[in-house]
Order: structure tokens, then sequence, then C-alpha cells
């Protein structure tokens, strides 16, 4: 087996890896918040970055500790991505389990991060707010489009 052919396992399968890509979204928007409006390491909340930003530098200890913590999110993604299709009827519940509990977990928590440097709001509502617009972002992509296959309705249009 060639590297290649081992490689391909690493990333997600499907609606999977656009699950991923948003998700890594949320995590990059909140460095990229935090890197332009952190001056200095102590106005971090979260302790574990702010340890790294005290020992690497901002930029750099904001991007390892976003690092380490997007790989187990990652290696979830890709898992789960494999694993799916063996839960048969029910790899919709499971799918949607999955995106509500990384969307809470995941772009809520990211999306309360980055605005917690622009907007006084309670934790809760931000991280609420992230949540809703990530499940706004993937409902539509990855469950009604499903139903509604907008390329096969401009094809029957075409036809007639």
């Amino acid at each position: 087996m060639d590297i290649r052919s081992k490689l391909k396992f690493l990333i997600p399968q499907g609606t999977w890896l656009w699950r991923t890509i948003i998700l890594l979204g949320f995590i990059y928007f909140d460095f990229q918040v935090t890197v332009l409006l952190c001056t200095n390491p102590h106005a971090e909340g979260n302790l574990l970055a702010r340890s790294f930003m005290q020992t690497y530098g901002i930029v750099q200890g904001l991007a390892i500790f976003d690092l380490l913590m997007a790989i187990p999110i990652y290696l979830i993604l890709v898992f789960d991505s494999y694993l799916i299709r063996y839960t048969g009827p029910y790899s919709t519940f499971a799918e949607l389990f999955v995106d509500v509990a990384l969307g809470w977990v995941v772009a809520g928590a990211h999306f309360n991060g980055a605005l917690s440097w622009l907007w006084e709001a309670p934790h809760l509502t931000r991280q609420t707010i992230g949540l809703g617009l990530y499940l706004s972002i993937a409902f539509p992509a990855f469950y009604l489009r499903q139903k509604f296959d907008f390329s096969q309705l401009i094809r029957e249009q075409n036809t007639q």
C-alpha cells in the first residue's frame, strides 16, 4: 500500500468534509479576531490559551493552542465520516446529534470566544448565537439539500 492510499483515510468523506470545513472556519474566525484584538496575553479569558500565548507569543501561542484543540475535533469528524454508514436507518439521527453537539461545543464556543472581544453579552447568549449560526448553515446544506435537489430541478425545467 502506498502512502497516498493511506492518507486518503485522513480526509473526511462526503458531507463530513464540509462539516469539517465549516467547524474549522469557526475556529479560524476566533483565531483571527483574537489575534487582531488581543494586545496582551492577560486579556485572553481561556487560561490554557493564555499560557500558550505567554510562552510562545500571542500569534504563535494561539496558533499552537488552536491546532492542538482542533486535532481531536478533526479526528472525530474523520472517524464519524467512515463509521456513519454502519448506523443504517439511524444515520440521519446520528448526524443530527453530531451536528448539534459539535455545533454547541466547537462552533458555539469559538463564536463566543471571538465575540467576547467585540460584544459585552452573556456567554450563553453568544454561544447560542454561534450554535444557531452553525445550524443555519448546516441544516440547509446537509439535510434540506437531499430533499430539494436544485440541480435536478434545473435539469427538469430545461427539458420542458
